[in-house]
Order: structure tokens, then sequence, then C-alpha cells
């Protein structure tokens, strides 16, 4: 299968749990609502770009066990192509559980014993170089999401890293995309500061990216400087959509984000695609984007 995108980050299996409110301990409380599902950040965006008609593969590990077939076969049939997977002898697929309350407040459980290595994204080398985009999850290991955007930029591809950078994987870049807890760490500017953050970013500019989409407790701060998209910064609020959950649309944000940039839309353009992908999804429970038919433009 010839791919556009390559996704490098998580994939695990997603149980979400929602209830009226959680119990204190010692107590017990009734789930209202049950969902299982492929998850993990990775396999996330690999999702909302096969939705949003983006070929692409994932760059992930998991067991050799029945949840592992399982997991696979579900993303197969979403579209996206899991050759380069890694199948770990004798291990568990990764587990996320999601304690969700009536307020839209979560609590994760996670058990992940394997992460991806170098040498696993090595034996990937080749889909990754002649991909147009990568995009690289930055809760892997470093020397991990390191290889990745390498290989990326080698491949002449758009590297699309999501979280927090070490410096020399920043200079790797063409976009990044922190939320605001990330960004935060990032910058050491304070949410609130949005001239501090504008500051922020021309310097991560200055750092190698050529668009950089930080996180706002209320919206996401844009800036861009590059030949591809000219100049300039945009800050957008959330959408009034009323919020299920949270969790996944930042995966939904980034893979919107780059499936506009692949079309060679604007960079506003895909900036204003990117944040109401992340409103569409947090509509619902779960991580699991629905971008097939919402109207992102």
């Amino acid at each position: 299968m010839t791919v556009d995108a390559v996704v490098v980050g998580q994939l695990a299996r997603d149980l979400v749990l929602q209830v009226d409110e959680m119990p204190p301990a010692g107590a017990a409380a009734d789930v209202r609502l049950r969902r299982e599902m492929l998850g993990g950040k990775g396999a996330n965006q690999a999702v909302g770009l096969a939705q949003l008609g983006v070929p692409v593969a994932l760059v992930a590990v998991c067991g050799d066990d029945r949840v592992g077939d399982d997991l696979l076969a579900q993303a197969e049939r979403d579209g996206v192509d899991v050759s380069s997977v890694v199948r770990r002898p004798g291990t568990m697929t990764g587990l996320i559980v999601e304690a969700l309350d009536g307020d839209g407040h979560w609590r994760y459980l996670q058990h992940l014993p394997e992460l991806l290595t170098a040498a696993d994204v090595d034996r990937a080398a080749g889909r990754l170089r002649s991909a147009r985009a990568v995009l690289v999850q930055l809760q892997q290991p470093e020397e991990a999401t390191t290889a990745a955007a390498r290989h990326g930029r080698d491949g002449g591809a758009l590297v699309v890293l999501d979280g927090v950078p070490e410096k020399k994987v920043l200079a790797l870049a063409d976009v990044l995309r922190a939320d605001d807890q990330e960004a935060r760490l990032l910058t050491g500017v304070a949410a609130d500061d949005r001239e501090g953050l504008r500051a922020a970013a021309r310097e991560l500019l200055d750092a190698g990216p050529g668009l950089v989409a930080l996180g706002l407790p209320d919206g996401n701060l844009f800036a861009w400087r590059d030949r591809r998209w000219g100049s300039g910064d945009l800050v957008l609020p959330l959408t009034d959509e009323k919020v299920a959950d949270t969790t996944g649309a930042g995966d939904a944000f980034t893979a919107a984000l780059t499936a506009a940039l692949l079309r060679g839309d604007p960079a506003e353009a895909a900036a204003r695609a990117a944040v109401k992908a992340a409103g569409v999804t947090v509509r619902h429970p779960g991580g699991r984007p629905d971008l097939g038919g919402a109207p992102l433009n």
C-alpha cells in the first residue's frame, strides 16, 4: 500500500468507563457507558488521517496476544496500513483505562509495557523516507522519536511533532503542536500571557519549525514563518461544542492540521480545520476520532 503519511506513536486498547460521579475509596459506582476500542495517540492520529482521506501507515508496537490481533484488524478496517507495526513476542498489548465522570473529567490508568525503540523505527526507514508527512508522537523514547524525525527529514517529508521535543528533534521539524500543559513546559510562559507566548512561538520558529500550534486554556495560538506558508500568527478560540470528553481532541487536531497542509491549504485555513476537528471529537466519550463526515473547511 502506498501511503502519504506515516504516524510514529502509541497503539493500545482503550477502555472507557463513564460514571455519574467517581466513588470514594472503598465504594463502588455503576458504569452507565462502556466503550472498548482501538486507541493510543499514534493510532488515533492514523485513524483521523484515514477518515480525512489521507493514505496512512502506523509505526507502533504491540504484543503478540489476542488483543493485538483484534486492534490491528480494527486498524486495517479503518484504512490504516499496519505492516510496520512491531509485534513483540511474549508481551501484552498496551491498555489505557479512562474513567470519565458526568462533568467530562477523566482519570487514566494505563499499562504500556512496550514502547518503540530506535531499531523498531529504523526497520521502517524506507517507508518513513518515502512519505509526504511523518507524524511523531513525542511520548515515545527519545531515541525512537529522533530516528523517526531524522528519517522523515532525510526523505523530504513534512515532519510533524506532537508534544515537548528536545532541541535536536525540534530542529528536524516542520510543524510542532503542543497542548496547553505541554506549551507551558516547553516555553515556561504562563498560559494567560498571550504576548509572552507569541514571543516564545517566534523563538520556536527560529529553532526549526515553520509552523507552531500552542494550546491555550481557551484556544490555540498558531504562528508560522516559512516559504510555503508565508508568515503570520493567529489565536483561535475553542469551538462552542458541548464537551463530553476532551480525550483525543489533540490527536484529531494534529491529524486535521496535517491533512490540510498536505492538501496545500494556507496556514490559517489549516489552523481552522484543526480546531474544528478537535471540537468534533470532544462531543463523544473516548479518544477515537470521527472526522469522516465532519465539515472542517
